[in-house]
């Protein structure tokens, strides 16, 4: 019965993933222009590596259930949860995956029958049982990356020239780690509002700093970042000195420059730069020297910026959540490399 489920779908994978008309109902113009435009809405719903990373997730379960003799569809709990404890415990020199990205693989799935119009229920035994059964034999803490401190930051901004690459680069890293920024959101941010198709936000200079409006992970957001104590370590000189020297009024604030160092271009730098960036000036400022280079590259990432602000600001805690844009006081605990954890002592509250 599956096989014939299959056969008589494998042709409408791509319309069961998509918005379209009623089958009753006649198309027109107008509802044509309608189904476009809901289809943009839907591809907006998420962001495009969230996307990308779906469409692997079952482009993967998709081929291991023909490798099983099955099809995708319909969904079957029993099949998701051995396909589950495959990729917990699977054979041959294939390498088992983590009990995150397995997690991931089935809010992937989920995602992706959803949009055929199917429901994946997590909670039924076959799913629930093994992923809880999975998590307790292989869950391990969580590796966090390295927090990049205010000492650090300074000694990595050091290294940069001050050629046009580098003036970027030096805004990206202080506004970056004041503003306790994703690596997507700092290249995401364009001059003013509605400047581009694919800005993530907008900048405001004032007096006393710049404003920040986001459109994040967890929607829009503000975010203040203050002038600095110095001009060696405001944030805010530091984007602006970048902007005035590219010569940037409009589109994207971070952007490639020429071979020659000479000229802002059009492109908007990606994720990746943040993180390269990173990576490199730590190398460069010899910070954590006492391990080999393969270490520290792997110890620091673009998180290394939040988790320094959050590790480094002497604010009341719900200041540092607002600026991370956390929605509990726990995710920001999470990026804390460094606290008084001990400031409230229920032991001896409690009369012990």
């Amino acid at each position: 019965m599956t096989q014939e489920y299959n056969a008589h779908t494998s042709s409408k994978q791509d319309e069961l993933g998509d918005i379209a008309l009623p089958s009753h109902v006649a198309g027109s113009g107008t509802l044509d222009r309608l189904v476009d435009t809901a289809r943009g809405y839907a591809r907006a719903a998420a962001s495009d590596n969230t996307l990308k990373a779906y469409a692997k997730d079952w482009k993967h379960f998709s081929r291991w259930c023909r490798l099983k003799g099955t099809g995708p569809l319909p969904p079957s709990p029993e099949m998701i949860g051995l396909y589950l404890a495959d990729l917990a415990s699977p054979s041959g020199k294939t390498p088992a995956l983590s009990v995150s990205t397995i997690d991931r693989r089935l809010s992937g799935l989920t995602w992706n029958y959803a949009q055929r119009g199917f429901t994946l229920d997590r909670k039924n035994r076959h799913i629930a049982t093994v992923l809880a059964g999975i998590k307790r034999k292989h869950a391990r803490p969580p590796v966090q990356k390295e927090a990049i401190l205010a000492e650090d930051l300074l000694a990595m901004a050091g290294t940069l020239p001050y050629d046009l690459r580098g003036l970027r680069d030096r805004a990206i890293l202080l506004l970056g780690y004041a503003g306790g920024l994703r690596r997507s959101e700092i290249v995401s941010l364009d001059v003013r509002k509605d400047d581009t198709p694919d800005s993530g936000g907008w900048i405001e200079i004032m007096d006393k700093g710049a404003l920040l409006t986001l459109n994040a992970k967890t929607g829009w957001r503000e975010v203040e970042v203050g002038r600095g104590s110095s001009a060696r370590t405001c944030p805010v000189q530091a984007l602006e000195q970048w902007l005035h020297f590219a010569k940037i009024g409009f589109g994207p604030v971070f952007v490639r420059v020429s071979r020659d160092g000479k000229q802002a271009l059009d492109t908007r730098l990606s994720g990746k730069h943040v993180a390269r960036l990173i990576k490199k000036t730590v190398l460069d400022a010899g910070i954590r020297a006492d391990l080999p280079d393969k270490e520290r590259l792997a110890m620091f990432s673009g998180h290394s910026l939040r988790a320094g602000l959050a590790s480094s600001a002497e604010a009341g805690e719900r200041y540092v959540q607002k600026q991370l844009g956390h929605a509990s006081a726990e995710m920001t605990r999470r990026y804390q490399r460094r606290r008084d954890r001990f400031r409230i002592n229920l032991t001896k509250a409690a009369g012990l």
